[in-house]
């Protein structure tokens, strides 16, 4: 599997992707709304885009369809249940349901509501897994939901899904915010020592060259993945006085969210 990341350079921060087979040269893309840059590049590698697909509808995701569609022929696919948002969708998905990139690459869709209801993440079937999260994930981070989502839905989307992923797990988000989450974890968490480390390696660096985290890194420095840890349970008392001595990690979860949302 080939992935090419597409740094987008607009307001929104966002994050494009090609998929490739390298056996055929056929291409997902998966996002594509500087769709400009992502057929740029997939002529720069002699790649034929033939899908492409959006992990949810919000229109700095799905704003390029049109422009993939009408120089490629692409076929439009997304969750089942964004017909109505997404309505040039010519395949909806469900939980489970894979798609085929030329003869080897297989990516397999993970209904992940939270951000929006119809949210999918997509995860390779390879030797090294990877997910692409859109707006579920972000690197050192988590998506919001106030847009047609819910809290309680993107707990479970983690808690039922992406904290089960191995560690080696690349992980592939909709857009760089990388230095703002660290800056979050590290309010959380001021003795994170990985979270200070990567912080100093990527808030002066290019993204062009956008550094790509594993699971495994997350669960050192993404604060929505150290919901046991006593300084983070314990700073988040400050704030929430109702928090209990020993909170199921829901409600850490949950607070720190809500914290999140007005940070």
């Amino acid at each position: 599997m080939l992935v090419e990341q597409i740094w987008t350079e607009n307001n929104y921060r966002n994050f494009n992707y090609l998929v490739a087979c390298p056996e055929t040269g056929e291409a997902l893309a998966i996002d594509p709304l500087e769709y400009g840059l992502c057929l740029a590049r997939a002529k720069q590698k002699g790649w034929n885009i033939t899908q492409v697909l959006n992990t949810h509808h919000h229109r700095d995701h799905t704003g390029g369809n049109a422009g993939v569609v009408a120089a490629t022929g692409a076929k439009v696919i997304a969750h089942a249940k964004a017909k109505a948002e997404i309505p040039e969708m010519d395949i909806g998905l469900t939980a489970g349901d894979v798609v085929k990139v030329g003869r080897t690459v297989e990516l397999e869709a993970l209904d992940t509501p939270g951000h929006t209801m119809s949210h999918i993440c997509m995860l390779s079937h390879t030797d090294t897994q990877a997910l692409f999260c859109g707006d579920t994930m972000f690197n050192a981070g988590v998506g919001h939901c106030k847009g047609g989502g819910h809290p309680d839905s993107l707990y479970a989307s983690f808690a039922g899904q992406l904290f089960k992923l191995n560690d080696g797990t690349l992980i592939y988000p909709g857009h760089d915010y990388i230095v703002n989450n660290l800056n979050f974890t590290l309010d959380r968490e001021p003795d994170n020592a990985a979270a200070k480390q990567l912080k100093a390696k990527v808030e002066h660096q290019s993204t062009h060259n956008a550094f790509v985290t594993t699971l495994g890194l997350e669960r050192q420095i993404n604060t929505f993945f150290r919901l046991q840890n006593p300084s983070v349970i314990a700073k988040l008392r400050e704030k929430f006085s109702d928090l209990q001595e020993r909170p199921d990690e829901k409600s850490v979860f949950l607070k720190l969210r809500e914290l999140r949302n007005d940070w």
